[in-house]
């Protein structure tokens, strides 16, 4: 699981950038809005395949998903 206090994905953001919600994008992905809404908090992180699939879906790149130091 991932540390608490650090953010490794901006998945939520994005999300709020495109206007789409957690469970719009679980039903693009064909996963539980679990899933996503874990994603979106950071309590877990998506697959490296799934962050690709994440991009496609929302016309960003993979880069923009992920948090830089």
């Amino acid at each position: 699981m991932a540390d608490p206090k650090r953010r490794y994905n901006r998945i939520k953001i994005v999300l709020l950038e495109k206007e789409k919600t957690n469970i719009w994008l679980a039903g693009q992905l064909g996963v539980s809005t679990t899933a996503v809404s874990k994603w979106c908090t950071n309590r877990n992180q998506p697959t490296v395949e799934t962050l690709f699939k994440i991009s496609e879906i929302l016309h960003v790149g993979v880069c923009e998903l992920l948090v830089t130091k």
